[in-house]
């Protein structure tokens, strides 16, 4: 499914018209990477955010909450690095006239030599079967090692020139791969420049410059510059943790590819207060745990995989992504990072304020290292409908569209569907919504075929069907049908609500 962007094309239409994800400002022909989320986008966040926010906060004695200002003092960002170091190199192939991030144009290429390490393995597997040794193979084959050194050789010259800031260098290296423009083909770039990625706006009515701020372009600082305010209150003790979801905003150089990277996105992030010498456990801890959070929505585990960074940012000591199958290939989802005391020291610096942690049973204080977990909640939205995009065709030849969603997280839990508009079956159908709605987030249609009502609920992951009939008029009994098998069984109306959460459970 990598790569399949025809797939993807179908993903993001099947979106827009079954009212999950719109382009904002439509009508103003859009803004772009700037995406609004319609009735059926913004139950499906909110039943993922729900679903993180249990793992993290309700679950966690140890892990509280918190929601900071999206404005914040710009001396936060400052301390944070972000003022100073907060950029990409940018580079713009002058035939096309499209920009790109020249770092990423790199990694590109050196991904294309992983592909074809993994190529030999493939054909290595095939050819030996079960007596394949992969690791003996990844590690003395003549053809595996010359591209292993050869990417190596360009990873170690990347990231060089990316530490000492050397743009120069970094057109170079472009030029010596003879990395082309995948839109015009062709090799004829302009220099590397460095573009800060924050928005900045001004404070209040007077415009200079001691009153601009910035959009924040990550939530993270919000729960650092308030780690005393929680720890007091809370009488928390190390380790513990605070969760936020909530926006932010980069202005990226190339924002594309829909959902995956947008100028205003929002995060699920948790920072969690550790002692320092103890993070390496605990980072551990974090990677297997969020892990499990991934694989509890019903998605296989080879939807999934760990890529460790080998240039670390300026903050961290450790730091992995989770990364995601999507149809544009493997791409990032979460990250779980060391930061070690880098944050709360820095601010300690820049306020004069001490963000230390009195230990009692060690009897000393210290400022406490962090892990963090980050992940992108419009990615993790885009990776649960990717997933779930499903096109069948049936035993009498037609053909549907089906969101397999995991129950849990579907927008709609129950379609009430009275089979024709009369008879009293309208009625009867009200009475079991009034009954379903308190708890589950229903939906009432009674217009059209029955035939086409299951097909547009199959197309928005709608998992249970409850059918009226006029037999229910007789016995107190309906239909319920299930969204992926299809499969109808006849239930007492007494008893639906009942079969309905025992199902939900079922995760």
């Amino acid at each position: 499914m990598a790569n399949n962007e025809e797939l993807f094309k179908k993903i993001i239409a099947h979106a827009k018209e079954y009212g999950f994800v719109f382009p904002s400002s439509e009508i103003y022909d859009g803004l772009g990477a700037v995406y609004d989320y319609g009735q059926y986008g913004v139950e499906l966040k909110n039943n993922i955010k729900n679903y993180w926010w249990k793992a993290m906060v309700q679950y966690h004695e140890n892990i509280v909450g918190l929601d900071a200002a999206i404005f914040m003092h710009p001396t936060v960002w400052k301390a944070s690095g972000h003022v100073d170091a907060f950029s990409d190199p940018m580079i713009d192939n002058k035939d096309s006239k499209k920009r790109y991030r020249a770092d990423v144009l790199v990694e590109e290429y050196m991904s294309k030599i992983e592909q074809k390490i993994e190529k030999e393995a493939e054909k290595a597997a095939a050819r030996f079967g079960e007596s394949f040794d992969r690791e003996k193979f990844m590690t003395t084959h003549p053809r595996v090692l010359e591209y292993r050194e050869k990417r190596d050789a360009i990873a170690k010259r990347l990231y060089s020139a990316m530490d000492r800031n050397d743009l120069a260098d970094m057109k170079k290296l472009i030029e010596d791969l003879e990395i082309a423009c995948p839109v015009s083909g062709s090799k004829n770039w302009t220099e590397v420049r460095q573009f800060n990625l924050m928005f900045s706006t001004r404070l209040g009515s007077v415009s200079d410059e001691t009153n601009e701020i910035y959009l924040r372009p990550e939530t993270a600082q919000g729960i650092f510059v308030n780690f005393l305010n929680v720890q007091k209150t809370g009488r928390m003790k190390i380790p513990f943790g605070i969760a936020q979801i909530g926006k932010a905003f980069r202005n990226e150089i190339v924002a594309r590819q829909f959902l995956f990277r947008m100028r205003e996105f929002e995060q699920m992030e948790m920072q969690f207060f550790v002692r320092p010498g103890e993070e390496m456990q605990w980072y551990e801890y974090w990677k297997q745990e969020r892990m499990k959070w991934h694989l509890g929505m019903g998605i296989p585990a080879s939807k999934y995989r760990f890529h460790n960074h080998e240039k670390l940012a300026h903050y961290a000591n450790a730091a992995a992504d989770i990364e995601f199958d999507f149809p544009i290939g493997f791409k990032e989802i979460e990250g779980i990072h060391s930061r070690t005391d880098f944050d709360l020291a820095s601010h300690e610096k820049y306020s004069g304020k001490k963000m230390q942690y009195f230990d009692t049973e060690r009897n000393e204080g210290y400022v406490p290292y962090v892990i963090e977990t980050s992940i992108g909640l419009d990615r993790t939205f885009l990776a649960v409908l990717s997933q779930a995009y499903k096109e069948e065709v049936l035993e009498d030849g037609s053909e549907r569209a089906v969101l397999a969603l995991p129950p849990f997280l579907a927008p709609i839990k129950v379609a009430v569907l009275p089979l024709i508009k009369k008879d009293g079956l309208p009625e009867k159908a009200r009475e079991i919504m009034d009954g379903l709605k308190e708890e589950f987030m229903c939906f009432y249609e009674e217009k059209d075929t029955i035939g086409r009502r299951y097909r547009r609920q199959d197309a928005i992951g709608t998992p249970y069907c409850i059918t009226i009939d006029h037999q229910t008029l007789q016995d107190d009994t309906v239909t319920i049908r299930e969204r992926d098998t299809m499969h109808q069984d006849r239930i007492p109306v007494e008893k639906v609500d009942e079969i309905i959460r025992k199902r939900l459970l079922l995760k």
